[in-house]
């Protein structure tokens, strides 16, 4: 047993105390984890633009001091009463849903939507106790998404976390917790696309590479990346993006240029940029009769998405999809090992 189990940590950690400022790194004191918890020692963490979008608050609850972070990997420390899927030293990756496996959700094989461990983005305690498990100088400090992953020790869920292959490599691995899963699964698990297809990505970001690595995986013959900044398109090649398209570049529509470029339409569109623009483009760019365009990006509160309704009836498919539709307890060391084995098709 470590001897730091059943103990309060001190540990350093990188703490929001206001929206928009400076995140300051403190000493914290992490509690022990209670029934239903673990305790990691964090490893390696991502910058995720979801973070920055909550550290600035921008329509959003402000909700503060705050230990930001959710895409990261690292070992397990000691395990809270109950907990019997993990143990010390387990190599996993902490994640922002969860898998409780007993909800119509989890039984289901077409939903990742967990009814009780569904993210909630305003809720900044535990779900034992609903209270914090970060203090600074006795006062609390509010966790973020479940994992607050900017603190070299952190509590999460026990049905929160991935246990995956302790061979594999960390520091790359922390990807699959966010950016990579929520892009690659929007593609292979929601749009679908058939070898030869035409596939646009619109924001060629971390996620919107990792949905072109779906395309180029699921056998897509073209694949179109649309973004506002040429110094993307030369890295996009590596991920199967073989044209580009900068909407600035033109005075029309973007949806209209890519259909005219692909002879009414793309077979399917995903959008992870985000923007609202892009959102209504990608919808509006998908092949009538039979074209799927899947939103991706995390869009601003107030955003509202304004399409003509014969867009629909002309047989345009628009889906929606939240973490790739991965299960991530179940999928993440499938993936996990398909990477450990150099598998890219």
């Amino acid at each position: 047993m470590a001897p730091t189990a059943g103990r309060v940590i001190k540990c350093k950690a990188a703490v929001a105390w206001e929206a928009g400022k400076p995140l300051a790194i403190e000493e914290v004191e992490v509690e022990p984890p209670r029934a239903g918890e673990v305790r990691l020692k964090i490893l390696f963490t991502s910058l995720c633009h979801s973070d920055v979008y909550f550290w600035e608050a921008k329509g959003q609850i402000p909700l503060f001091p705050r230990i930001l972070g959710h895409e990261a990997a690292g070992i397990v420390e000691s395990v809270g009463e109950g907990v019997t899927n993990l143990k010390e030293g387990d190599h996993v990756l902490p994640i922002f849903t969860g898998e409780c496996g007993e909800c119509r959700h989890c039984k289901s094989e077409e939903s990742n939507l967990c009814d009780l461990l569904m993210v909630d983005c305003d809720r900044g305690v535990m779900l034992n106790g609903r209270d914090c498990r970060f203090s600074k100088n006795g006062k609390p400090i509010y966790h973020f998404l479940g994992t607050s992953t900017f603190s070299e020790y952190t509590i999460v869920h026990h049905q929160c976390i991935a246990k995956v292959n302790p061979a594999a490599p960390l520091d790359k691995l922390c990807l699959l917790s966010c950016g990579f899963c929520t892009g690659f699964g929007a593609t292979v698990n929601v749009a679908k696309p058939k070898p030869g297809s035409t596939v646009a990505v619109f924001g060629l970001g971390a996620v919107g590479l990792a949905a072109a690595e779906g395309a180029r995986v699921s056998g897509a013959s073209r694949i179109i990346g649309v973004d506002l900044l040429n110094s993307r398109f030369e890295p996009a090649k590596k991920f199967g993006v073989n044209e580009f398209v900068n909407p600035k570049d033109h005075d029309r529509p973007v949806q209209e240029v890519l259909a005219e470029m692909t002879g009414g339409g793309v077979d399917c569109a995903l959008e992870c940029s985000g923007s609202l623009q892009a959102m209504m483009s990608a919808f509006e760019c998908v092949h009538h009769g039979w074209g799927v365009a899947v939103l991706v990006g995390l869009p601003s509160k107030d955003d509202a998405f304004k399409t003509h309704p014969v867009n629909f009836l002309k047989e345009r498919t628009l889906k929606g999809t939240f973490y790739g539709n991965f299960k991530p307890v179940s999928d993440i060391p499938l993936l996990a090992e398909r990477y450990m084995k150099g598998v890219r098709n």
